[in-house]
Parts: C-alpha cells; sequence; structure tokens
C-alpha cells in the first residue's frame, strides 16, 4: 500500500504460466539433489513405492487446499490466515519456517552454481582431476562459499523483482521446459552405459518386505515434504495470483504431482543408473551428487555434453523452486509492511543473504538447519495450515467454494477426510518419530536444543501474529 492507496493484486497471465511456476516451484534440489541419495538409501524400489502412493495420498490433496486458501483469501500467508483463521500466527509460523529453509537452501543454490561452472570450463575433464579435491578446496575457501551464496540470492531475486507476471511467470516458461529437456537427454544417455540395468532394477523393482518397514515410509513422508514445499506457503502464495477462471484440482495437484513424480524419476534414472554402470555405492549419501557424480561424466562417450545438460538441469531446478520459495515471505513483507513489491524483494534479499552467512560458511551448521527445519518445523508448518483449513474455517466448504469452482476434475468428499484427519495425524506421526529417532541418532543437548529452539519458534510466531492482529485492528 502506498499513499494510502492499494494496489491491485497481480494475476498470472495464462494458465500455463500458473502451471509451469507451480511445477518449477515444487521441482527442485530436493528432486534432483536429495530423492536419488535418499531412495538409494531406503531400498530403492520399496521408497519409489511409498513416496508415489503418500504423494497422491497426502501432497496431492494438500497442495489443492494451499492453493484454495491463497484464491480464496488473495493475500500472502499471514493475510490468508487471518482471513479464515481469525488470527495470523499460523501465517507467520508458515512464513519464518520458509525463510529459516531458504537461509541454508540458498547456499545449496550457491553450490549447483559453483559446479554449473566447473561443468562449462570443463573441470571436470582435465588431467589428474579429482572430485574430492573440487569439493574440499571449496569448504574450505569462505570467499568463495559467500560469493555463490550471493550470487544464488541475486539470480533468484531478479525475477522477483520484476513482478509475478513479467518475472516468475516469464522465467518458469524458459527454465522448467529446459530442465525437462535437459534431464529427459541425459537419462536416456545415462540408460545406454554397459551396466545401467542395474540401476534401473534397483529403482523400479521393489523390496515388498521393506514396505512393511515404518522407517522407509516417514522417509518417503520426509522426502514428500522436502520435494514438493507442501506447507512451505509456496502454493498457497503463488495460489493468491489465481483468478476464478483456473483449475485449482487439476492445476495445483495433479499437473504438479505427475510433474514431480516424473522429474524425480528421471534424476533417480540419470544418477542411479550411472552409479551402477562405474560401481558407485547407490547409498553413498548427500555427496552422491557433488562428489561421485562429476567422476563418472569423463568416462562417458562425449561426457562433456551430458556433463553440461545435467547440471544445466539442475541449477535451472535450484533456481525456480529458489525464487518460489522466495515469494512466501516476500508476498508477506509487502503487504504487512506497505512497501513497494521492489523494496519488499531488496530487504527480503538481504536478509536472506545475511541470515545465510552462517549456513554458507559453516557446513555442519547448514545441517543442524536442515536437522531442526526439516525434521519439526516443516512439519509443524504443514500441521498448521491443514488444521486451518479442514477444522477451523472448514474442508467442506472451501472444497465447495474454492477446490470445485471451474473444475474440470470434481473433487468429492474424500478430499475433506484427506486434510482434516489423514495429513494431519500423518504430520503428527512425522513429528513423533522425528523426535524419538533425534533422541536416539544424536546427542541429548543437540535434540534438546532443537526442540527449545522449536518451542521459542512458536512463541516468537505467537507474539508477532498478535502484534499484526493488534494492528490490523486498530486500522479497522
Amino acid at each position: 500500500m502506498m499513499g494510502g492507496v492499494k494496489a491491485a493484486r497481480e494475476e498470472w497471465v495464462s494458465r500455463l504460466g500458473f502451471l509451469l511456476t507451480m511445477l518449477g516451484a515444487m521441482v527442485g534440489l530436493g528432486n534432483i539433489w536429495r530423492f536419488p541419495y535418499v531412495a538409494g538409501s531406503n531400498g530403492g524400489g520399496a521408497f519409489l513405492v511409498a513416496y508415489v502412493i503418500l504423494l497422491f495420498v497426502v501432497a496431492v490433496p494438500g497442495l489443492m487446499g494451499e492453493a484454495a486458501m491463497g484464491r480464496f483469501a488473495g493475500a500472502g500467508a499471514t493475510g490468508t490466515f487471518r482471513r479464515m483463521a481469525g488470527f495470523s500466527a499460523p501465517g507467520i509460523v508458515v512464513t519464518l519456517a520458509t525463510f529459516g529453509i531458504m537461509t541454508y537452501y540458498f547456499p545449496v543454490i550457491g553450490w549447483v552454481i559453483y559446479y554449473f561452472g566447473h561443468a562449462v570450463v570443463g573441470t571436470f575433464f582435465t588431467v589428474g582431476f579429482d572430485s574430492e579435491v573440487i569439493w574440499e578446496s571449496f569448504k574450505s575457501q569462505p570467499n568463495l562459499k559467500l560469493a555463490c551464496h550471493a550470487a544464488a540470492v541475486l539470480v533468484c531475486g531478479v525475477p522477483l523483482y520484476c513482478g509475478v507476471s513479467k518475472g516468475l511467470e516469464r522465467a518458469s516458461l524458459v527454465m522448467v521446459p529446459a530442465f525437462f529437456v535437459a534431464l529427459g537427454v541425459t537419462a536416456g544417455r545415462a540408460l545406454t552405459l554397459d551396466g545401467s540395468s542395474g540401476g534401473v532394477a534397483y529403482l523400479f523393482t521393489p523390496d515388498w518386505t521393506q514396505l512393511t518397514e515404518p522407517g522407509v515410509w516417514l522417509a518417503a513422508m520426509g522426502q514428500v515434504l522436502f520435494s514438493t514445499g507442501l506447507g512451505w506457503g509456496i502454493a498457497l502464495t503463488l495460489g493468491s495470483y489465481l483468478s476464478k477462471s483456473n483449475d485449482i484440482p487439476l492445476g495445483a495437484g495433479i499437473f504438479t504431482a505427475v510433474g514431480d513424480t516424473s522429474i524425480s524419476l528421471l534424476a533417480g534414472l540419470v544418477v542411479l543408473p550411472t552409479v551402477f554402470a562405474f560401481g558407485v555405492d547407490p547409498t553413498t549419501g548427500p555427496e552422491l551428487i557433488f562428489v561421485s557424480l562429476p567422476q563418472l561424466f569423463p568416462k562417458m562417450p562425449a561426457g562433456y555434453i551430458w556433463c553440461l545438460l545435467f547440471f544445466t538441469g539442475f541449477l535451472f531446478a535450484g533456481l525456480t523452486s529458489g525464487f518460489a520459495v522466495m515469494e512466501v515471505p516476500v508476498a508477506v513483507f509487502q503487504e504487512e509492511s506497505g512497501l513497494s513489491r521492489q523494496q519488499a524483494v531488496l530487504w527480503m534479499m538481504a536478509a536472506v543473504w545475511l541470515l545465510g552467512l552462517p549456513s554458507a560458511l559453516d557446513l555442519s551448521f547448514n545441517e543442524l538447519m536442515d536437522f531442526v527445519f526439516g525434521n519439526w518445523m516443516l512439519p509443524l508448518a504443514t500441521l498448521a495450515t491443514m488444521l486451518t483449513l479442514g477444522w477451523r474455517f472448514g474442508a467442506m466448504k472451501i472444497r465447495v467454494l474454492e477446490v470445485n469452482y471451474s473444475a474440470d476434475l470434481y473433487i468429492g468428499p474424500w478430499w475433506d477426510v484427506a486434510v482434516r484427519y489423514l495429513i494431519p495425524l500423518s504430520m503428527a506421526s512425522l513429528l513423533v518419530w522425528f523426535t524419538l529417532d533425534a533422541f536416539q541418532s544424536q546427542s541429548a543437548f543437540r535434540t534438546l536444543g532443537g526442540l527449545g529452539f522449536v518451542a521459542g519458534f512458536l512463541l516468537v510466531s505467537w507474539l508477532l501474529g498478535r502484534t499484526l492482529d493488534k494492528r490490523k485492528d486498530a486500522k479497522a
């Protein structure tokens, strides 16, 4: 709001622009960097079965609900929860949780920029190349890490500065098809390698007995949250720019889920057949992309081309999710502060860069942030969203008013059950499992410190929410 006049809220120019932006938001580093090694560490095929089931049972109805909330309220997270729940605190939880994720997600985008640069200049193909040396050298250079972090913030901030239709939408229309093509072509090449069939079998041949293990399902649930952005407020914020003519079930639900699954499978079909072809352990862990894979491209015919294609797709996926994630706090900050969009974006870029410095400089701090936000804050934000949607406002009410409005695909009462019971119970189970696992796998000090941080986080969110609500009441 400038000069006491509320600016008209932007809308998507085209349905395709919304669809591709949603898909780009949900498809990011979680699909390409995280999915292959999490699948590799949790049984391959069994994990894939659990992942796809949970994607359609939990993520699809949840994303539909978030997009419907945003379109109904026509506001960012705090404004949406204020209208639907009667108070802002749940919106603060979602916004601050997403902002916290940004502070350690953007440094990882910086890693991808760094590796993309090496892919362009052909570092991986020089005589005596050692990926371990490259990785350790990067970790030992604070100025280089800061520069990559700054580059990630800058590149993701530019589309936001340009606006929703002229920035987010235009960037997505180019980048999303580009990373689909890049990963698809690279996956096709990986499947032609001698020995690649072992990776395909590992990914698509489930050991059905592993589906009886709760750990496989909980790992799949964690990947669904990290991969789709459910509970981050992304679908809610992007949905707030929807016109009434847009189809929420197809756009925010089925299309996004199919696209997310496709990219995850393409990433798996690039990484796992390649590592099997060259005898690399698929359970290597997070360094599978950054340490193991660069060693393999030089062993492939025309490896430079495949390497460049892969890291181009990897970079574009990271950037499209990066600027969509940043849009969540930008929208809230703009609406609550009264600043122009450009001013809000610049302030947010500065805040993300500054508060992301510890994660950029210290990888152990990055892991600590993921431990706290990935284990507790994401499920809590999703739980707050679904309780507001399903119970405070009413699942059937939002389904009639928004989900099925102008929809080609009719959504029945099963959706109410998913939003009111299934997703909240899944999030509660995930919180309990993460907490119990943390006490077993982490030190008591680290676990109790994390829980203390979460308690403080919720208190701060409640206090900030009360302050915003009082200010709005005073203005009214």
